[in-house]
C-alpha cells in the first residue's frame, strides 16, 4: 500500500513543476493565462490568484470541457479541449501536492504543457505576491 506522500512523489517524478517566480513572470506576460486552482471551493473563495479558475481536484477532469477557453472557441467541444491541451496550463493548490497529482492526470489525458506550481499558494503568499479575496 502506498501513502499519499508516495503518490505525490511518484507524480512529481513524471511532471513538470514551476516556481512561483516562474508563474508570476508568466502571468505578467500573458493577458489571458491558463491557470487552474485545484483547491476546494471554500479554500479558493478565501483568497486566490486573480487569473485563476477554480476546478477542485476531485472534479477537474470532468470540468475541463467547461473551461472558458473551450467554451469561447466556438469549436466542437472535443476539438476545443484538444486545443486547450496543447497550450501551457498551470495548476496550483495549497502546497503543490494536489496540483502535482492533477498534472499527472492531465498528462494521461493528453495535455502536453501542464505545469504544477511548486509550493502552491503557501509559497505564493509567503512571497507576498498578489491575491484576490
Amino acid at each position: 500500500m502506498k501513502t499519499a506522500q508516495q503518490l505525490v512523489a511518484e507524480a512529481k517524478a513524471v511532471i513538470q513543476e514551476v516556481s512561483i517566480e516562474q508563474l508570476a513572470a508568466y502571468l505578467a506576460q500573458h493577458p489571458a493565462p491558463l491557470l487552474i486552482d485545484v483547491r476546494e471551493s471554500a479554500e479558493f473563495s478565501q483568497q486566490h490568484i486573480s487569473a485563476a479558475i477554480n476546478y477542485p481536484r476531485g472534479i477537474l477532469e470532468m470540468q475541463l470541457a467547461n473551461h472558458p477557453a473551450v467554451a469561447a472557441s466556438g469549436c466542437d467541444p472535443e476539438v476545443a479541449l484538444a486545443q486547450l491541451a496543447a497550450q501551457p496550463l498551470y495548476l496550483i493548490c495549497r502546497s503543490g501536492a494536489r496540483s502535482a497529482l492533477a498534472a499527472e492526470s492531465l498528462q494521461r489525458m493528453g495535455f502536453t504543457q501542464v505545469y504544477s506550481v511548486a509550493g502552491g499558494m503557501q509559497a505564493w503568499l509567503a512571497a507576498n505576491l498578489p491575491v484576490q479575496a
